[in-house]
């Protein structure tokens, strides 16, 4: 025993070095909130972040590209406005068909 002991350099006989080599371990790999995890945990969270602010940057340059045409052409408008609020014109009915 005394044998394998003299081979283990000094300062891993150290409690206070023991201590904090587990520590650091535990910390690196066992953790909730380990350093390896968190890291990847968050580098997914920003890419899909990052998708999900180019999804938004299309879906706002195609309505202002909608409100564009809105704006300059009637017949867009109408269009616009029988398609998504259901308006008639006064001489017409209107029968909407839902598909279940």
């Amino acid at each position: 025993m005394q044998k394998i002991l003299s081979h283990i350099p000094g300062f891993l006989k150290n409690k206070y070095i023991l201590t904090l080599l587990f520590f650091a371990v535990w910390m690196v790999f066992f953790d909730d909130r380990d350093i390896i995890t968190t890291h990847f945990r968050y580098k997914k969270e920003l890419r899909n972040l990052e998708d999900s602010k180019a999804y938004y940057q299309e879906q706002i340059a195609e309505t202002r590209k909608e409100l564009e045409q809105l704006k300059n052409d009637p017949q867009t408008l109408e269009r616009y406005a029988r398609e998504r609020y259901r308006m008639k014109r006064a001489d017409e009915d209107l029968y909407i068909i839902e598909d279940q």
